[in-house]
C-alpha cells in the first residue's frame, strides 16, 4: 500500500495567487478525507493563529492533519523553542519537521557545522516524539546533498530516524533532479535504513515531479506527496491528479480503494475551486478534454469501440469521454453526439442530424469555434432535434456605458423605464455602467437593471437578476473565465469578434461561444447559452 500525503494546504499555498482562509482549509481537509489520502498537512504551525488552529483541531479528521515545522535554532535545545513547545501542547497528533541535508545548505544557510545541524535535527524530532507526537522528517535537498557528500546526507536521515522518525520524506527541493538520480537516492536510502518508511517529495522545476515520484515508488518508496493540480511554488509540485492514477492504474500500487478513486476528478475541480483557480482542461486523467476525440477518424473509432483512443476507462477517476465536434466532423461524429444528448439511439442519416450538421457548418463558418464550446454545441444539435427547451427569452436590452461626475452621467431611457414593470432602484455611480434587460418566461415578463464593472457585466448581473426570480439554482454558477478574438483585424473597430465563456457550477465546467460584429452581442449570446445550458443539466438531474 502506497501512502498519499497531502501538501496542498502548505505548498499549494505557496503558488503565486493561492490563498485560503480558515473554511477554505477545512472544506479541504473534508474532501481530502473522503479522497482517501494518509495525511494533510495545514500549513506552517503558528501559535499566534489561534482562531485557525482550534478550527483545525476541532475537525473530525484531526487523525489526518499534520502541522509542519522546522528544527529549533542552532544553539539552542529544542525543548525551549517557544514554537516546538506550542506544538507539542497544541492538540496536534502529527508533526512533519523540515531540516538540512546538503553540506552546503548547512554551510551558506544555517551557518553552522555539520555536527549541529545533526544535533538540531535529533534533538526537534526526539523532543516532539517524547511530547506523543507522529513525527516525519523532510529531508531538504536530500538528493542534491546526497550528489555533494552522500555520506553526509544519509547520516542526516539516520540521525532523525533514530531519534524516532517514524518517516523519512526524501526531497527533491530544487525540482532539478531526474528520475534515475532519484531511483539511486532512494535506494541508498532504504539499504542505510532498512527498517525505515521512505517517502518522496518531488517539485516540477524540470517538469518531472510525477516521474521522479513514481521512480522512487519503483526503488521502494512507501510514501509519495504531493498537491492537488500540482499547485506550488515556483514550478509547483508533484501533481496528485496525475501521479495517483500513474501508480494505480498504470503500474498496479494500491494507493486509493476503487471507489475513492473515482473520486478523484470531483475533488480535483471542487478544490481547484475553492483555490479560486481556473481548471485546468487538459490534465491527465482529470481534465475536461482528456477523453474528448475531434479527429474524424479518431470518433469514427471510438463510436465503433469505445476506449480505442483512451488508456484508461475514464469512470475509474471520475471522468467521462466523449467526442468534439466541429466543422471538420461528419455526420456519424453528430449523430453521436445527438445519441449521448437525448439517450437515444441516432443514425447519422437521421434528416434531424443532417440538419444539424449543416447548421454547424453555418456557425463556424461565421466564426464560432465548437471544440471549444461544447455547451453551445449541445444546444445546437438539441434544436436541430427539436428538444431544445426554451427557458426564458431575451425580449430587450441597453447597456450604457456612464462617465463623468454622478450628476452628468447618462440618463437612462425613460420611455423603456416606463413600458417596465421594474420597480428596482437603479444607482448610478462615477464611471460604471449599467444594463436594463427585459425577459420572458413563459407568460410572465421581467425588467430589471443593475450596474458593473465594464458593459458585459453589467449585463451578466442584470440578466442573472431578472432570471434569478425564476430559477433561484443560477446562483449557483459563475463565469470562470471569458476570452474575446477578433476574426478579422483588416476591418480595424467594425470587426466581428467571438467571444468564449468558461462557467462552472462547483462541480463542472463548461463552455459557450457568441459571434457579433458587437461585443456586447456576442457576450450575451455566449452568456444565455451558459445560463440555458446550466437548466437543462439540473433539470436532466432531478
Amino acid at each position: 500500500m502506497i501512502l498519499i500525503q497531502d501538501t496542498t494546504l502548505r505548498d499549494g499555498e505557496q503558488g503565486i495567487g493561492v490563498s485560503f482562509t480558515a473554511e477554505d482549509r477545512l472544506k479541504i481537509i473534508d474532501a481530502l478525507a473522503a479522497l482517501g489520502v494518509s495525511s494533510v498537512e495545514t500549513g506552517y504551525f503558528d501559535p499566534s493563529l489561534k482562531s485557525l488552529n482550534s478550527a483545525l483541531l476541532k475537525s473530525p479528521h484531526i487523525s489526518l492533519l499534520t502541522a509542519f515545522i522546522g528544527c529549533c535554532r542552532v544553539g539552542e535545545k529544542a525543548d525551549e523553542n517557544p514554537v516546538l513547545s506550542a506544538l507539542a501542547e497544541s492538540g496536534y497528533r502529527r508533526a512533519a519537521i523540515f531540516g538540512k541535508t546538503s553540506v552546503s545548505q548547512v554551510r551558506d544557510v544555517l551557518r553552522c557545522s555539520n555536527e549541529e545541524n545533526l544535533r538540531i535535527i535529533g534533538d526537534t524530532v526526539s523532543f516532539l516524539v517524547k511530547s506523543g507526537l507522529h513525527v516525519s522528517f523532510d529531508a531538504e535537498h536530500f538528493f542534491d546533498g546526497f550528489a555533494e557528500d552522500p555520506d553526509y546526507s544519509l547520516k542526516v536521515i539516520k540521525t532523525a530516524h533514530d531519534a524516532g522518525a517514524a518517516e523519512i520524506i526524501l526531497c527533491d527541493t530544487g525540482g532539478g533532479t531526474l528520475p534515475e538520480q532519484i531511483e539511486e537516492g532512494v535506494r541508498a536510502a532504504i539499504d542505510a535504513l532498512p527498517d525505515a518508511l521512505i517517502g518522496i517529495h518531488c517539485h516540477n522545476d524540470s517538469g518531472l515531479a510525477v516521474a521522479c515520484s513514481a521512480a522512487a515508488v519503483k526503488a521502494g518508496a512507501g510514501t509519495v506527496q504531493g498537491t492537488i493540480s500540482g499547485i506550488g511554488e515556483r514550478c509547483g509540485n508533484a501533481n496528485l491528479n496525475t501521479l495517483i492514477p500513474l501508480l494505480q492504474l498504470k503500474y498496479g500500487f494500491d494507493c486509493l480503494p476503487p471507489e475513492n478513486l473515482r473520486l478523484l476528478t470531483p475533488t480535483a475541480r471542487y478544490i481547484n475551486e475553492i483555490a479560486n483557480r481556473r481548471f485546468d482542461e487538459s490534465e491527465p486523467f482529470v481534465g475536461g478534454f482528456a477523453f474528448r476525440h475531434k479527429a474524424g477518424t479518431h470518433i469514427d473509432a471510438t463510436v465503433k469501440a469505445p476506449g480505442s483512443f483512451e488508456h484508461i476507462d475514464p469512470a475509474d477517476v471520475g471522468n467521462s469521454s466523449g467526442i468534439v465536434i466541429s466543422s471538420l466532423s461528419g455526420r456519424a461524429a453528430v449523430a453521436a453526439k445527438a445519441s449521448a444528448l437525448t439517450g437515444t439511439a441516432v443514425d447519422k442519416s437521421d434528416a434531424r442530424v443532417i440538419e444539424a450538421t449543416k447548421k454547424i457548418k453555418e456557425l463556424e463558418s461565421a466564426g464560432y469555434v465548437f471544440d471549444a464550446a461544447d455547451a453551445s454545441l449541445s444546444l445546437v444539435i438539441m434544436e436541430a432535434f427539436g428538444e431544445r427547451r426554451r427557458y426564458f427569452d431575451i425580449v430587450r436590452y441597453q447597456v450604457m456605458i456612464n462617465e463623468g461626475s454622478e450628476s452628468g452621467s447618462v440618463i437612462l431611457d425613460p420611455e423603456i423605464i416606463a413600458q417596465s414593470s421594474c420597480d428596482s432602484e437603479i444607482y448610478r455611480y462615477n464611471n460604471a455602467c449599467s444594463a436594463i434587460v427585459k425577459v420572458r418566461v413563459g407568460d410572465v415578463y421581467s425588467v430589471t437593471a443593475d450596474e458593473g464593472n465594464g458593459p458585459v457585466n453589467a449585463f451578466d448581473l442584470a440578466l442573472r437578476k431578472a432570471l434569478t426570480q425564476f430559477y433561484p439554482q443560477i446562483a449557483e454558477m459563475r463565469l470562470t473565465d471569458y476570452k474575446v478574438r477578433v476574426l478579422d483585424s483588416s476591418t480595424a473597430t467594425a470587426c466581428a469578434v467571438r467571444v468564449l465563456v468558461e462557467s462552472s457550477d462547483g462541480k463542472s465546467s463548461f463552455r459557450t461561444v457568441g459571434v457579433s460584429p458587437d461585443v456586447v452581442d456576442a457576450s450575451s449570446r455566449a452568456i444565455s447559452d451558459s445560463i440555458e445550458f446550466f437548466l437543462m443539466n439540473r433539470e436532466k438531474e432531478r
